[in-house]
């Protein structure tokens, strides 16, 4: 991860959410969508959140959304770390873009700013450690007006005040204006889950991963089928839910999410 500073500054200096709670899979009889519309969480921007991190930017998408769902077969591949899919196609960054991931830290965490702008660079850290193709650079100077209109970051990295989440994301198709990061400050009372792992787990979705657990093998939280197999099922994935039949409490970085990153962007 590298912090981009003002060049007369750098002259002088020598230089994805995880959910607290889980909505179960569709029953074997779907809500109609104005149920399910009325029981999707929005978010303070307007935007609905769905399974448990990720977000739908409008009524239009989240209608979509319902649809893939409940047009999902229930028999879908057994294998892979797994790439988001946007009508058949792979959702993930350009080669240089992926490179210059760039994005800001909101001056709004006040006294948490530090440990959130060190959490970012420890998940950034992980998934750049296992390929030199994808590279996070903070750029401080746009702290101050660190949201989604601000066009020169990639995305921000915002506080929110909820309950439904500890943090959520977006993926690589998802429009700039929707295009940030959400945490909040429970992030740093999860057990035995740390900070730099949770936010290692929202940007495998920035990065274009879906949830493990969406896999047939977890047996339970299932999502949609819009995703294609990268690696062999992991159960301690950082793309898995610990609490969707997850092989492990904690939220750990895998040999099977760096085989992902780099079957998905290059080593």
């Amino acid at each position: 991860m590298r912090v981009r500073i003002p060049m007369m500054i750098a002259a002088a200096a020598g230089a994805a959410a995880l959910t607290a709670s889980m909505v179960p899979a569709f029953a074997e009889e779907a809500p109609s969508y104005q149920e399910f519309e009325a029981s999707t969480y929005v978010d303070f921007d307007g935007q609905y959140v769905v399974n448990g991190d990720e977000v739908v930017s409008n009524q239009g998408d989240l209608h979509k959304f319902y649809e893939s769902m409940v047009s999902t077969p229930k028999h879908i591949p057994k294998d892979g770390l797994i790439v988001n899919t946007v009508s058949g196609k792979d959702d993930k960054w350009s080669a240089s873009q992926a490179l210059n991931l760039t994005y800001c830290v909101s001056d709004k965490f006040g006294t948490n700013k530090a440990a959130i702008v060190t959490a970012m660079a420890q998940g950034a850290g992980l998934w750049e450690g296992a390929s030199s193709a994808v590279e996070f650079t903070y750029v401080p100077a746009q702290d101050g007006a660190c949201n989604t209109r601000n066009s020169n970051v990639l995305f921000s990295v915002e506080p929110v005040n909820t309950s439904q989440y500890i943090a959520r994301a977006f993926f690589p198709s998802t429009s700039k204006r929707s295009r940030n990061v959400l945490i909040d400050d429970s992030i740093f009372s999860s057990g035995n889950w740390e900070p730099g792992d949770i936010l290692a787990h929202e940007l495998g979705h920035a990065l274009g991963f879906r949830h493990e657990h969406t896999r047939p093998e977890a047996a339970t939280c299932f999502e949609d089928n819009n995703w294609r197999a990268l690696t062999p099922y992991d159960s301690s994935s950082i793309m898995h839910y610990p609490q969707c039949n997850g092989g492990s409490s904690d939220l750990e970085f895998q040999a099977s999410d760096a085989a992902g990153i780099r079957a998905l962007y290059g080593s």
